[in-house]
């Protein structure tokens, strides 16, 4: 029997220091996901074309690789207000479009069509996008008979923030 609860014991403390670490990319994915939907009140969290930074409500400062293959980058398209951004703030940054919903076009510079479909924005306003890392792009914006367009990046020291995509006839 004691053996048994020992067995038991340590699955479970196993089980919580693998959740605890959170490393790998599919919990990177959701934890961006989590933040820009607003799932996480206790803490704040930005991230830079490398990482992403989680600061609690203590101050104490975690942060966590990003995919090696992966740029992570935030587009709040508008039509009046917007606001000057370089590094996204998940929990801080707000468009002025939230729960939208627009055609994304995001094509390289060779022609290859990366995304080409119909896309929410979060509660935040932003439309968020994973995309090839050290590739230039051609993003397009749609809705109603409004449109944006802009050529980005995703290079080490690309901006994670796009606030200058004005939705016109």
């Amino acid at each position: 029997m004691k053996k048994t609860i020992l067995l038991l014991l340590s699955i479970i403390c196993l089980y919580v220091l693998f959740s605890l670490l959170g490393s790998d990319e599919e919990d990177i994915y959701q934890q961006v996901t989590n933040y820009s939907a607003n799932n996480n009140s206790e803490q704040s969290a930005s991230i830079t074309a490398e990482q992403l930074i989680v600061t609690g409500k203590d101050g104490t400062e975690s942060s966590y690789q990003l995919p090696d293959d992966q740029f992570f980058v935030s587009i709040a398209p508008y039509i009046n207000e917007t606001h000057p951004c370089e590094i996204h703030s998940l929990t801080g940054c707000q468009g002025e479009l939230p729960q939208q919903r627009f055609k994304v076009s995001v094509i390289t510079t060779e022609g290859e069509v990366i995304i080409d479909e119909e896309l929410q924005s979060e509660a935040n306003g932003f439309i968020d996008l994973w995309l090839p890392r050290d590739e230039t792009f051609t993003i397009e914006i749609n809705r109603d008979d409004l449109t944006a367009s802009e050529t980005i990046s995703s290079f080490k020291d690309d901006f994670t923030c796009i606030t200058t995509m004005q939705l016109t006839n």
